[in-house]
């Protein structure tokens, strides 16, 4: 097959409605050229970086309009917004897979292209850790203060599968989707360019450990720790097999 002219179909030409609505003359040329790529892969590491930057460019604009309707205590909003900006990081989850395919030799060729560039620097990354906060105000002020409930009571003490704690859940499983994220993005890091080495601006990759272990919303997972040690005082921190209880039983 004639490259050339494949590579020309798969750019288009810009003058069809769709291609117009979607502008795909800036999208298709947002990659390097063809003939400019240093190896077979720099194409897919492009493409899935870029992909990665557009999604978190949805989240963000979804985060935007949850934190609205949190104000108004739109719950029904609110859950389905985060279904959204959930599936969204599970796609994100999934497209780092594709990474994957790639050698650590191959890797080594692109890296040379990224400069001093590192994933810490993506604009959509840096945003999305600023937002949890204002998130968690809104939330705390409408949904906790204005209704005299705390992350305790709609949990434990009075616990009722409130609007209150169907959004903590929210919260919680956004939390845990942007970890597992982050999580795996490091294990791609190690899997590429290994567990000891250094990164592009001369640290540890280690260092990067750091940020999975950050937590947005802390009080969400506390209260769980909490809950479990508070049930365990009352019926005991090691109970007795089930088989001894069986035997109590026919006894």
């Amino acid at each position: 097959m004639d490259r050339s002219q494949f590579y020309a179909l798969m750019e288009g030409e810009g003058k069809l409605d769709y291609e117009v609505y979607l502008n795909t003359p800036q999208i298709l040329k947002a990659q390097k050229a063809m003939a400019d790529l240093c190896n077979k892969d720099e194409l897919m590491f492009q493409v899935v970086h870029q992909v990665e930057e557009l999604w978190m460019k949805l989240i963000g604009y979804t985060l935007l309009d949850i934190d609205d309707y949190l104000q108004e205590t739109n719950t029904h909003r609110v859950v389905t917004l985060f279904q959204r900006v959930h599936r969204t990081l599970n796609l994100m989850i999934s497209q780092l897979h594709l990474l994957e395919t790639m050698s650590p030799k191959e890797y080594q060729e692109i890296r040379l292209q990224l400069g001093n560039g590192s994933g810490q620097e993506s604009p959509g990354f840096r945003t999305l850790l600023k937002m949890p906060p204002f998130l968690w105000e809104s939330f705390q002020t409408h949904y906790l203060e204005k209704n005299g409930l705390t992350v305790e009571k709609i949990y434990n003490s009075e616990y009722s599968h409130c609007d209150a704690y169907v959004v903590a859940e929210a919260l919680t499983e956004f939390d845990e989707l942007f970890q597992s994220f982050r999580i795996h993005h490091l294990k791609l890091i190690y899997r590429t360019i290994g567990i000891g080495s250094k990164s592009l601006k001369g640290r540890s990759v280690e260092l990067l450990q750091r940020g999975i272990q950050h937590r947005f919303f802390p009080e969400l997972w506390d209260i769980r720790g909490e809950m479990t040690d508070s049930w365990g005082g009352e019926y005991g921190v090691k109970r007795d097999n089930l088989s001894k209880k069986e035997a109590a039983h026919d006894k």
